[in-house]
């Protein structure tokens, strides 16, 4: 009889890849997946800690858990209740003793080890933790990842880790260093995923243009060379990466975008700050003026890119010139989308120790860069209503005979169709523009 296993996946994109990887590593031992904690043998919360008070909301998920652990035999008796992820790397031993019915507590780069765990614990060896960094790698542990059951777009983790250490970012301590897999590896994997009907792969990591992984012939490729030969793979129409650091964006890089049809144009480029004194405090290495200038450079190789980014406002130390400064570059730039927070202390990064800003300053700074920001995602738009674009398409709308599609600028688009365009990108007329979404008519014919 199958064992069943739920997982909650917390924050990034790299997580949602690591808990498709995870259930790839419970499936030779009997596991299926499940929807519903309440029918699971194992639960994990794959955690993220990126967000604010993210340790003090899976402590509370745990809480509404624990009752599990009770659950009568006739309901299937008790399940195995386990913590993944970053907040798992972090908080390590504390979990166990704040949450003593959790079972088993492992990181980001241990989940391999997850059949293991699983063994060890049933044989009533205790509890397990595995928050330490590996020697061995888990890719090289872990199962072929397995296509999506069902969807034309599909995540692929082609880099790990992160070497900038900026000071407020928890991902250097509980992702660790920089590993990149082997190009080899990453395209057979892609072509898995082709075959199985995926039309759309967004290439991840902490540092994703930071990619230098292993070639056949003894060197390496960059990026550049490995979305070049993605392309090669039949079926993939569609490339994205996320996310990229400024300092990595290189030359081939941004030729690529030029060069390379399947590649989106599209691209997350974090800036954080556009004071150059909050830029040096956070440890990002580059100046707003280098983000500029490198701005330039990828709209003149690509001038229908579109830009999206990441601001934190009320870092330690920042100013109201700072921060106008960081309205001026974000007026100026013009972002098709971007995300914006509040900066909270993450414990064991250099800023948290620093002096605060008062909640309300940041609260008051953080409601000016989101109405600028907000405006500038409805002109972008809005300027898309009359334009064609070519849109993936790959589930049904809300409502009978609706379908909805993704364009290349990551915007919702649903245009009244038959459910036969699923799974192909069409070319579509843009009509309005809704809260959340793009609505169009469907053109003649498909576009690539």
């Amino acid at each position: 009889m199958s064992k069943r296993v739920f997982i909650k996946t917390y924050g990034c994109q790299m997580n949602v890849y690591d808990s498709a990887r995870m259930a790839d590593a419970l499936a030779p031992i009997g596991f299926v997946p499940v929807d519903d904690p309440e029918q699971a043998d194992l639960i994990i919360l794959n955690t993220c800690h990126i967000r604010e008070k993210a340790a003090e909301k899976v402590y509370s998920e745990l809480g509404r858990l624990r009752r599990l652990k009770q659950r009568p035999a006739a309901a299937g008796g008790p399940v195995l209740l386990a913590v993944a992820g970053c907040v798992a790397q972090a908080e390590g031993a504390e979990i166990l003793d704040r949450a003593p019915y959790v079972d088993m507590v492992f990181g980001p780069q241990s989940l391999h080890r997850l059949p293991e765990m699983i063994a060890r614990v049933s044989r009533g060896a205790g509890q397990a933790l595995e928050t330490d960094f590996p020697v061995e790698g888990k890719f090289d542990l872990l199962p072929e990842a397995s296509a999506p059951a069902s969807g034309v777009a599909a995540f692929l983790t082609v880099q790990e880790g992160c070497d900038k250490f900026c000071t407020f970012c928890v991902v250097p301590y509980t992702r660790g260093a920089e590993f990149s897999r082997p190009a080899a590896d990453v395209l057979a994997e892609a072509g898995r995923y082709a075959a199985a009907g995926v039309r759309e792969i967004t290439l991840l990591g902490q540092n994703v243009n930071a990619y230098h992984g292993a070639a056949a012939d003894g060197g390496e490729w960059r990026l550049a060379r490995l979305i070049a030969a993605i392309a090669e793979v039949p079926g993939i129409e569609r490339i994205r990466y996320t996310t990229s650091h400024p300092t990595d964006m290189t030359e081939d890089l941004i030729a690529a975008h030029r060069d390379i049809d399947q590649l989106m144009p599209y691209l997350h480029l974090p800036v954080q700050s556009g004071s150059d004194r909050v830029l040096r405090a956070m440890g990002r290495r580059h100046s707003a003026d280098d983000y500029r200038r490198l701005v330039d450079r990828l709209r003149r190789a690509r001038p229908d890119l579109a830009l999206s980014s990441d601001f934190i406002v009320g870092f330690p130390g920042e100013s109201d010139a700072d921060f106008q400064d960081t309205l001026d570059l974000a007026a100026e730039v013009e972002f098709a989308q971007a995300y914006s927070f509040k900066y909270s202390p993450r414990p064991g990064t250099p800023a948290a120790g620093a002096a605060q800003l008062d909640e309300a300053v940041k609260r008051d700074r953080l409601s000016q860069l989101q109405a600028l920001l907000d405006a500038q995602q409805q002109a972008f738009n809005h300027a898309c209503v009359g334009e064609d674009l070519p849109v993936l398409f790959d589930r049904p709308g809300r409502h009978p005979g609706q379908v909805l599609g993704r364009s290349p600028y990551m915007q919702a688009v649903h245009v009244n169709a038959p459910a036969s365009v699923l799974g192909t990108v069409q070319g579509v007329r843009i009509i309005s523009v809704a809260a959340n979404s793009l609505a169009g008519t469907l053109k003649e014919r498909a576009v690539a």
